[in-house]
Parts: structure tokens; sequence; C-alpha cells
């Protein structure tokens, strides 16, 4: 796999795993765009900065003139769209971020990639792809039972998955009318190494090397499947080579479990790995707090589509990889003592 590739959200969580992934598993040229807000981190892209096909720029999806500039100059052969706020939390008590990025962010960069998709020769649109990288969330709640897949309605339930919804929507729009060739992915939730410390498994972490409160939304019934960053960067790459224009994928991690045993696993970890020196167990430190509003219940994928058509299928079990996880936090305090900030 050769050519130019842009990624938006190159430092943030899963967009620093694609560009660290295409630098050491392809002959791109990637062009990282990143706003560094406070989710992102250029430590996370150090291993990769000083790479003569690596470049980033700090700027906003937003600015139209900017990622025009961008597209005019850099001439990207395809551009993964990963750039999004992501937080529920947050978007329950700020929605507007949320709306303003991933909505009208969505929208300029769609409708820059079509000005620059329309002068390009015919070969050369052929090969062309726009990634637009999104979450099961826009689905809504599952019961006890059922998964996601490619024909599942929409029902977004929070601010954040709203906009993410309706930023999936602009991208399907892209294509159907102007023939933009778009690809759209929904993923399970990612974990591993360089995720802020505001989502469950690095806050548990970084909360219990402190010494804090584990806190736990209601009874810690909700169940998540869990897939690894570097599994779904794997998939991400695969899709901006060689998906459908036009399509859906699903990928997930076939690996469901609920918050509170997440939190004692992880608990049991650090007892193996760093013992308290009280004699407690981790787990002393677990509290139940008032539930989410609007906490969704259940997220599954079923991911038969991207496994048959590509071969792929995650690399980690889910204990393997939290162990990785873990001991990836311990090892680098430094990243996120200052909760991957970048002033």
């Amino acid at each position: 796999m050769s050519g130019r590739i842009l990624v938006t959200g190159g430092a943030g969580f899963i967009g620093s795993a694609v560009c660290r992934r295409l630098i050491s598993d392809t002959d791109c040229q990637v062009l990282n765009l990143d706003k560094l807000t406070y989710a992102g981190n250029l430590k996370s892209v150090q291993l990769i900065a000083e790479d003569p096909r690596y470049t980033f720029v700090r700027g906003d999806i937003c600015d139209a003139t900017l990622v025009s500039r961008l597209l005019n100059d850099f001439r990207p052969d395809a551009i993964m769209h990963l750039a999004a706020e992501t937080h529920v939390d947050r978007s329950i008590a700020a929605s507007r971020e949320f709306i303003q990025t991933n909505v009208m962010g969505t929208h300029v960069m769609l409708q820059a990639s079509l000005d620059y998709f329309e002068r390009m020769d015919a070969w050369r649109q052929s090969q062309f792809r726009f990634l637009a990288v999104s979450t099961d969330e826009v689905f809504g709640t599952l019961g006890e039972k059922g998964a996601f897949d490619e024909t599942s309605a929409y029902a977004p339930r929070s601010p954040y998955s709203a906009s993410k919804a309706a930023s999936d929507h602009l991208a399907r729009a892209w294509y159907a009318t102007y023939e933009l060739p778009v690809v759209v992915s929904n993923c399970s939730n990612n974990y591993g190494p360089y995720q802020y410390p505001e989502k469950l498994i690095p806050l548990m972490i970084t909360n219990a090397m402190r010494g804090k409160s584990l806190p736990v939304y209601g009874t810690g019934a909700n169940v998540r499947d869990w897939l690894h960053v570097d599994d779904h960067a794997e998939a991400l790459v695969m899709l901006v080579r060689d998906g459908l224009p036009g399509e859906t994928y699903c990928i997930g991690g076939g690996e469901e479990r609920a918050n509170l045993d997440v939190v004692r696993q992880i608990c049991s970890l650090l007892d193996k790995i760093v013992p308290r020196s009280n004699g407690q167990g981790y787990d002393e430190l677990i509290s139940f707090v008032e539930d989410r509003r609007g906490h969704d219940y259940r997220y599954a994928i079923d991911d038969t589509k991207m496994r048959e058509t590509f071969d792929w299928t995650p690399k980690r079990s889910f204990e393997s990889g939290l162990e990785e996880t873990v001991r990836w936090y311990l090892e680098k305090g430094a990243w996120w003592s200052g909760q991957g900030q970048v002033s």
C-alpha cells in the first residue's frame, strides 16, 4: 500500500494508532491534521514524528480554507476522517462543541473533499476513498440479546451519538448525491495505549495509581464490546485500501464485558503487578455513583461482513490486551500524569 493519506484527528487515541500503523506497515505518506484539543497529544505520535513520510499540521477541520489548502497542496489519495469529540459525559454537559466538530466539521471535510475529488482525472477518482470512522453508539442500546450490524437502524440516545449519527448520514448523502467514494465504519468500544484518561479503562488505572476512588455508574451492569485500538487500526487500513464506496462495515472485538467486571479485572491485574502498600486490594477503591443520564445498557457488534470480506480478526484477546494496557499505563506515567494535555 502506497500513496498519500490525510488523517484527521491523528493526535487522538484511535487516530494516532492509525498514523503509527500507516507509517510502520505501509509505504504511504501521512498528513496528520489535528486541532490538539484537550484529548490530543503529540506524544502519541512521537515514535513517527521524525519519519520523512509523516507530517503534522495543527488545525481545525471546521476551517474550510485550511482544509482546502491542505488538500490542494498534499493531494491525498485517501482521507481517513477520525477527528471528533467523543466523550458522552462531556456531550451531556456541553453539547455545542460536539455539534460543531462532529457535524459541521464533517460537512467541511466532505465538501472540501468533493471539490478536490471533482478535479481529479478518472483513474485517480476510481482509487480515491473517504473513510468516515464512527461508533456503534449511533445504533442506540440493546437488551440482553442481539447485536448491531450494517443493517441496524440508527437510534442515538446521547448528544454525542446523535452528532456521530448526523456525521454518518452526511457521509452517506455525499456518496448518494455526489458520488464521493465514501466508506463508513462503526466500531465497538476501543481500549489500549494512549487513550485519554477520561474513558473507563484508563480512568480506572490512573485513579487506582493515585489512590483515588474508582467510580462505577449505577450497578456496573452495563455491557460493552471491547476492541483493542491496534486491531481497530489494522481494520481501518484495510478499509481505506479496499473498502467499497457506499458500503458500511461494522468492526467489533467480540469481547462483551459488564463494566463492573472490567473494573474488577483491572483491580486484579494491579493487585498482581503493583500491590498496595496497605495490603488491601484495589477493589476497595470501587464506588458506585449515580447512573449517567440515558445510559445505554448494552452494545454488541456482529462484524461478520468485515471478517469475511477482509479475512480480518482481532489479534488480541481482552485478557491479554487489558494486561498489556495496564502495564503500558504503569510505565507511561509521564504521558498521562498531565492528563494528556498539550499546551
